[in-house]
């Protein structure tokens, strides 16, 4: 098989990962999900400090929905966008950034003349009818 056609299916596969909708998983069943050596995730967990699993009385590692999320997340930066560990860091730090730092939605000056132009308009209308009573 072509070098080429068999990379464009393994990244395929990668990307191809459905978390089910469930409030926590074992390390496990992520590692079995996302097919990864659960010692994968646990070295990641080091890596990576938006990555913190919390852990069951017994000790067992318990991620949530957006854990494993934010674990496909990671994958495909290392394996299929070929970032490295620092790169891949690095990147998901500025996208938290990003998702922080939004811009607020600009007023127009205009607009806000004819709102109170508006009701300026309305308040005389109110005067009108209620002067009729």
């Amino acid at each position: 098989m072509n070098p080429v056609k068999r990379a464009s299916r393994k990244a395929a596969r990668h990307s191809e990962i459905i978390v089910p909708d469930k409030l926590y998983f074992r390390i496990g069943e992520v590692a079995s999900l996302c097919r990864l050596p659960a010692y994968v995730l646990r070295f990641w967990e080091t890596e990576f400090p938006q990555l913190r699993p919390v852990k069951s009385s017994t000790g067992q590692r318990m991620y949530r929905k957006r854990d494993v999320e934010f674990v496909v997340r990671i994958k495909k930066l290392l394996y299929e966008d070929g970032f490295t560990i620092a790169g891949a860091r690095a990147h998901l730090r500025e996208e938290t950034k990003a998702g922080r730092n939004q811009n607020s939605l600009p007023f127009p000056t205009a607009q806000s003349a004819n709102v109170a132009h508006l009701r300026h308009e309305l308040k005389e209308i109110l005067h009108i009818l209620s002067a009729r009573h």
